[in-house]
């Protein structure tokens, strides 16, 4: 995981055991910044239901601190996940240049 002030890049699980860690990291990106808040998914291999839970976590924080929060490049099979719990029609996603 790294942080350079607009981008959070996650990489490999999103899971119950990096969960704290990982909710901290959003949680001082949103609270250490103004405007888009974006979230580099590329790299991460997978999520589980704790996981998802940090994201609309980092997602409800941002949006009371005025700020969005976007996931960039979010992988196949990241995306059918939040298809599937309908979190696609609340969480923002991107695709950039990079993954076009």
């Amino acid at each position: 995981m790294t942080d350079d002030g607009t981008v959070v890049t996650l990489s490999g699980r999103l899971d119950v055991r990096v969960a704290a860690d990982v909710r901290n990291a959003l949680a001082a990106a949103v609270d250490g910044g103004v405007g888009e808040l974006r979230v580099d998914l590329a790299a991460l291999e997978a999520v589980d239901a704790t996981g998802l839970g940090v994201l609309m976590g980092a997602h409800r924080r941002a949006q009371r601190a005025g700020r969005t929060l976007v996931l960039e490049d979010v992988p196949a099979p990241v995306g059918r996940l939040l298809l599937l719990t309908r979190l696609d029609k609340v969480l923002q996603t991107r695709r950039t240049e990079r993954c076009v």
